[in-house]
């Protein structure tokens, strides 16, 4: 499995439970248990492939962001700060459907 298998299936997942979160129907610790076997997983892939030479795509960008802001930011900073929400919602978009690139979006590989 390559860099780019590993996060086009996670990426979908993740948003969906970011717009699930954000429309209270799920639990934050269900996305930080999410976050913590994804961050196993990705270990692992890196430990029998250290070499991960593709580059990093526009939808992987987004991917680490994403995962970035549910560890940086508590449930309710998430829920009731109007750009952290706005900026979770986008990033969930913009990995559902594409469209043009979040602003201020800087998500990098672990």
């Amino acid at each position: 499995m390559t860099a780019n298998d590993f996060i086009e299936t996670k990426a979908p997942q993740l948003a969906f439970y970011g717009k699930a979160f954000l429309d209270n129907q799920l639990e934050y610790k269900e996305i930080q248990l999410y976050m913590w076997d994804v961050l196993e997983e990705w270990q692992h892939l890196t430990e029998i492939s250290p070499a991960m030479e593709c580059p990093q795509t526009d939808t992987e960008t987004v991917f680490w962001y994403l995962l970035h802001c549910f560890d940086k930011w508590p449930d309710w900073a998430l829920r009731g700060n109007q750009l952290l929400r706005s900026q979770v919602d986008e990033c969930c978009d913009y990995i559902n459907i594409g469209g043009t690139f979040p602003q201020s979006c800087v998500g990098i590989r672990p």
